[in-house]
């Protein structure tokens, strides 16, 4: 199986001013390649990976193109390879721009025979990279296995390499272990069916002030320095703002990761929401001829959706799984909140607050995200014993029981 590792890096100066400038000439190449696709559909034509490629080595050998050829060759024929990946997938139409204030610099080397990798000692490890030369980074785990490619890349002001790794191992079979249910929420994080409740703040109340403070800092370099986007003292609240943010992500990968993993030890089979979170967060506001309703509310329940990372927790959920012999199954999550687990009554009034259910029909009182969790359990037995997806409505039955004369 692949799995990743991944490392921070110890770049001296002049190979963290070189990672910048690589990162910013991938960057080029993406927007580039990405505006000659959009042209070529334009005019009724296709331009494809294999050109593009030619293109850009035959663009290499120009003077006003010098500057493609700094970098290493690999990283930037990875990068177009990724949009053709993405155009495929997506469209031409709906890929989106690469912005130097909003991506995040990185590049990958995809020739594992150009990517030597040795132990220094018990703390530290060295990599060599084309162009780069020798590279130290923390050694903070075995890499246990081969590495197919690796990936260099800024997060929150420091630089990391992320190894994609052959373990050389194959998915667990079945644990046979009791099934659970899963409800992600916006005040809870994960509830699950048997009563659990997994809870953490990933951002302590002098943070969340601080945040604010240098959110607003930010907001006013723009507007008073507006001709002068690259001034000092805006580039170090960015910076600022990036190392709080890291610290953030951190907390929640840290805690998606331990309870995922909690949660396929202890189960053989768990059942999530299949839900569409870029839809659930998209914007109300609408358009010009038809405005919408609630936007602010709306934007903060957004803001609230993404603060939990459902998305992250249910990557991190179907990896961990692979490992112990756990099934992830995705469940319709159409009225779970509002079904009585005890009497299957359907209605919106028995959800009396955020945390208390109260079934209008029966009485029966239980959380309310435990009471959703225990529904989308029953969901996902359901699914799992007709043998098909969640996502749609399914026509097969159980077999019945063969009846003894």
């Amino acid at each position: 199986m692949l799995t990743g590792r991944r490392y921070l890096l110890a770049f001296t100066d002049e190979q963290a001013a070189y990672a910048e400038q690589v990162g910013a000439v991938c960057r080029a190449v993406w927007n580039t390649a990405l505006e000659q696709r959009r042209e070529y559909r334009r005019r009724g034509a296709f331009i494809g990976y294999n050109e593009q490629a030619g293109q850009m080595a035959e663009a290499k050998k120009d003077l006003d193109c010098a500057w493609l050829a700094d970098a290493p060759s690999h990283p930037l024929q990875q990068t177009l390879r990724d949009l053709d990946r993405a155009c495929k997938r997506h469209g031409t139409w709906k890929v989106r721009w690469r912005s130097k204030a909003r991506t995040a610099p990185s590049f990958r080397f995809p020739d594992p025979k150009r990517v030597a990798v040795q132990r220094l000692n018990r703390r530290w490890g060295e990599v060599r990279l084309p162009k780069f030369g020798p590279v130290r980074f923390r050694w903070t785990r075995p890499l246990g296995g081969a590495i197919r490619n690796a990936t260099v890349l800024r997060d929150g002001g420091r630089w990391y390499i992320s190894f994609c790794v052959e373990d050389g191992g194959s998915e667990v079979a079945p644990n046979g272990k009791p099934p659970v249910g899963v409800d992600r929420g916006v005040t809870v994080a994960v509830a699950t069916s048997d009563g659990g409740l997994d809870e953490r703040e990933f951002v302590t109340a002098g943070e969340a002030a601080r945040l604010k403070r240098l959110q607003q800092r930010m907001s006013r370099s723009l507007r008073v320095h507006g001709r002068s986007r690259g001034s000092k003292r805006r580039d170090a609240t960015r910076a600022q703002l990036g190392r709080l943010n890291a610290r953030i992500r951190a907390r929640r990968a840290d805690f998606a990761a331990q309870t995922a993993v909690r949660l396929v030890r202890e189960h053989g089979m768990v059942a999530v929401e299949g839900l569409r979170i870029t839809n659930m967060t998209a914007s109300a506001k609408g358009t010009v001829e038809q405005p919408g309703r609630n936007v602010r509310q709306k934007a903060g329940l957004n803001r609230a959706i993404l603060a939990k990372g459902w998305g992250g927790f249910l990557l991190k959920l179907e990896h961990a799984a692979r490992y112990h012999g756990a099934k992830i199954e995705k469940v319709n999550p159409a009225y779970t909140s509002q079904t009585c687990n005890a009497c299957k009554h359907v209605a919106s009034e028995s959800r009396e607050s955020q945390a208390v259910f109260r079934c209008v029909a029966c009485g029966h009182q239980d959380h309310a995200d435990v009471n959703a969790a225990k529904n989308i359990l029953a969901a996902g037995l359901a699914v799992t014993g007709r043998g098909d997806l969640a996502a749609g409505l399914s026509v097969k039955r159980q077999p019945p029981e063969r009846l003894v004369a």
